[in-house]
């Protein structure tokens, strides 16, 4: 027995409601930072300044 276009088309439908309707909610956002953004920008404040050193990539 073969299903029709309209019969599959029905099918996924109904797959595609019952998953909306059975997910879990959406996580809220995080309240605090991301840890590993705070360490990368508490990092990167320490660093020498790059303009006193010549740039490698330039001939002079």
């Amino acid at each position: 027995m073969e299903t029709s276009p309209s019969e599959a088309a029905a099918i996924v439908a109904a797959l595609e409601r019952f998953m909306r309707d059975t997910a879990p909610p959406a996580m809220p956002a995080p309240a605090g930072a991301d840890p590993w953004i705070r360490t990368a920008m508490l990092e990167g404040v320490g660093r020498w300044d790059l303009r006193d050193e010549p740039d490698p990539w330039i001939n002079t």
